[in-house]
């Protein structure tokens, strides 16, 4: 989770003739399945994709990622560029200790995840539907993790098997003494 402070905002009101103060609002954000899936049901478009968003598109995902409740439309009004940052910057985070090894295919995906892609994968994996409050980047990781364990194992070339069994049979000649 991440927590942010809104800072309060002075203004004029005419009514009155006074200024008027509102308070800074220290906002709860979690970057989770549920929050993409609020987005995208709004904006009917991919969230995760390598085309960036307007500010309107950012602070509404700000909305859909608030676990704070009762927040006033002002408050997202008030969102500064540095808040956005501190915001993205989260959203980026792996919040996970494992990293996984990428392999060169030289091809590309060209399927877009959804939030309704990564539920699928949830159900065909049998990852539970708690998971879907994690942060995002922690639960792609545990998919990509069950994605490559289910995989079967990859067959070894020939030249490395056959480099496999000259490397066993030297130690063997060596531990024995034996010259053949």
């Amino acid at each position: 989770m991440l927590q942010i402070k809104v800072p309060g905002k002075e203004f004029w009101d005419e009514a009155n003739e006074v200024f008027v103060y509102s308070e800074d609002k220290t906002l709860v954000l979690e970057h989770s399945l549920v929050s993409l899936s609020k987005w995208e049901s709004k904006w009917k478009k991919p969230f995760l994709t390598d085309k960036p968003l307007n500010s309107e598109e950012l602070i509404d995902y700000v909305r859909c990622m608030t676990v704070t409740q009762n927040v006033s439309d002002d408050v997202y009004e008030r969102i500064t560029p540095q808040i956005l940052k501190q915001v993205m910057d989260y959203t980026q985070d792996p919040m996970t200790a494992t990293w996984i090894r990428e392999e060169k295919t030289g091809k590309r995906g060209s399927e877009q995840i959804t939030s309704e892609l990564i539920y699928y994968w949830m159900v065909s994996m049998n990852i539970p539907f708690e998971c879907q409050k994690w942060h995002l980047n922690r639960l792609l990781t545990l998919i990509r993790i069950c994605s490559i364990k289910n995989q079967p194992a990859k067959k070894m070339k020939q030249r490395d098997v056959l480099r496999q069994y000259a490397a066993i049979n030297a130690a063997r000649r060596k531990q024995t003494g034996s010259r053949g």
